[in-house]
């Protein structure tokens, strides 16, 4: 059995390469890549809590697997507009995306 504390260590350095991969990256692919790694620090902690806390309704893993839904919907989503600016500007780098500027 892995100690909660271990988890939880996991967690929080997947959620710090996450938030850093969102404050530095230039890449919009890169860009998705890293909110994807906060999610999954997310649901690493739904499920290591809900293990912990030995709930007999596995409430943390079915709003784990709301989550990855979620993820998943997201990702399309920004995969399009990505490609949708690439075909505009030939471009994936997030300081050539000025398209509401006037």
């Amino acid at each position: 059995m892995i100690p909660l504390e271990h988890i939880v260590v996991l967690s929080v350095f997947l959620l710090s390469v996450g938030i850093y991969g969102v404050l530095t990256q230039r890449n919009a692919i890169r860009f998705l890549i890293s909110i994807e790694l906060i999610l999954n620090a997310a649901n690493i902690n739904l499920i290591a809590f809900n293990k912990y806390l030995s709930t007999p309704d596995g409430l943390g893993q079915v709003f784990a697997l709301l989550v990855v839904g979620v993820a998943a919907a997201a990702s399309v989503v920004g995969l399009v507009l990505i490609i949708a600016i690439y075909r505009l500007k030939k471009s994936v780098f997030t300081d050539d995306f000025n398209l509401l500027k006037w």
